[in-house]
């Protein structure tokens, strides 16, 4: 295949490409860059210079655009958020004002909105679910917490979501060919999705253990090993290079800050795994405020989530995690659903197992929430010839959409409640 030919496959994978996509693009950017836009105009949530971190939801948007985070989680952040900085300064004018603002919410915008058209790619040419069947599971999840959030949030969850949903459909795509995924595309991954959070880049080699007779050819398995340790090479040496090759701090900080995010006990851990890993990346639970201060004297008012304080809540919570099960059970022996499961029990073993960051594991969705609807739409496709299930399952999806619309609905006005007091 010509150089040419792989440019246009590439840009038909990442962009809209039918109508069908392009109308759900329109409609996406539109309805979170009203949001954006309005944020961006009249408030100073998106990025104020003065608050650090934590203004919201424990974003850290301040110090992700300026800095790139800490290099121990985000090794390679620095260089891509100095590319979003400079532009957000070069529309404003070198000010952090509105046009900055704007720019960072349009970026989120742009980048949750094609993460969308993902979910629907994979929906209609992976799963080959029929039109108003994607269309439905696409629109229920576009209105996941975590969506809402990072589409005016200037993060590297934002980034992180896109690319981990473009990498599981450019497998999807090889595995379902029975091809191999390219050591091109593996490195690539590799560097952009681990190098935004490091604990990602195992999830860039789960896809190889189902390449096709991987495990039967010494050959295939050969080309796989050399795949993955030139990943790994490249990846640990731009790291290095990150840090000018001062090794030891990575130990160091990796182990502060696993102490800080990992012994918290004010809520009971099966509270704070259903509330805040499973739901606060789904369905809003209550909101509460807390004084925080840039340790500079200037002090403000910070937003977080609380445990869900209903009974429907939880049970939405716990009919999601149902047929998430229930899918994972129906297609054991597909490939596909197996590389997002191993993928989720990433996340459920760092958050969950280890704990690191379970008190605040609702800012974690982008890492892992786009396998709800993916496993959803496999559920639906394992009853294509079932239609009393197949209605039945389309019934418990529409009541819960309107559900997590009502619900994320009241959650967002009480947002706009707190910086409208806080944050004009």
């Amino acid at each position: 295949m010509s150089f040419k030919s792989k440019l246009i496959s590439f840009f038909k994978i990442v962009f809209p490409s039918t109508l069908a996509e392009l109308l759900l693009f329109a409609f996406f950017i539109t309805v979170y860059g009203i949001l954006g836009t309005y944020l961006a105009q009249h408030y100073r949530i998106i990025f104020d210079a003065r608050i650090p971190w934590d203004a919201y939801f424990s974003f850290d948007n301040k110090a992700i655009v300026m800095t790139g985070g800490s290099f121990e989680r985000h090794p390679l952040s620095y260089y891509f958020f100095n590319w979003v900085r400079e532009l957000a300064f070069w529309v404003s004018n070198g000010k952090t004002g509105v046009g900055f603002r704007l720019t960072l919410a349009w970026l989120s915008n742009l980048t949750i909105s094609l993460s969308l058209i993902q979910i629907f790619k994979y929906l209609k040419n992976i799963v080959e679910l029929p039109l108003w069947l994607s269309l439905l599971i696409v629109l229920f999840f576009s209105v996941f917490s975590t969506n809402i959030l990072l589409s005016f949030t200037p993060e590297t969850y934002t980034y992180t979501f896109f690319l981990l949903i473009l990498y599981n459909y450019y497998t999807a795509i090889q595995i379902k060919k029975d091809k191999k995924i390219a050591g091109s595309a593996m490195v690539l991954a590799g560097v952009s999705i681990g190098g935004l959070t490091v604990t990602n880049i195992v999830k860039v080699f789960i896809p190889v253990l189902f390449e096709k007779d991987i495990f039967k050819s010494w050959k295939k398995f050969g080309n796989a090993v050399i795949r993955v340790v030139t990943t790994i090479v490249v990846f640990v040496l731009l790291y290095l290079c990150r840090i000018d090759f001062k090794y030891q701090n990575i130990l160091s900080k990796s182990g502060e800050q696993y102490e800080k995010f990992s012994n918290v006990k004010s809520v009971p851990v099966w509270d704070m795994i259903v509330s805040y890993f499973f739901g606060g990346n789904i369905l809003f639970p209550a909101f509460f405020i807390r004084e925080k201060h840039n340790m500079k004297g200037f002090y403000y008012q910070a937003l977080f989530m609380d445990v869900y304080t209903t009974f429907f809540q939880y049970a939405f919570i716990v009919i999601l995690i149902g047929l998430v099960l229930w899918s994972y059970g129906k297609n054991f022996k597909n490939k596909l659903v197996q590389i997002l499961m191993l993928s989720f029990l990433v996340d459920i073993l760092i958050h969950c197992v280890l704990r690191f960051g379970l008190h605040t594991s609702y800012i974690y969705g982008g890492h892992f929430v786009f396998v709800f609807p993916l496993l959803l739409g496999w559920l639906f496709y394992s009853y294509k010839n079932s239609p009393k299930i197949l209605s039945f399952l389309t019934a418990v999806v529409g009541v819960m959409l309107v559900f997590i619309i009502e619900n994320n609905y009241i959650r967002m006005y009480e947002f706009f409640d707190f910086i409208n007091q806080f944050y004009r």
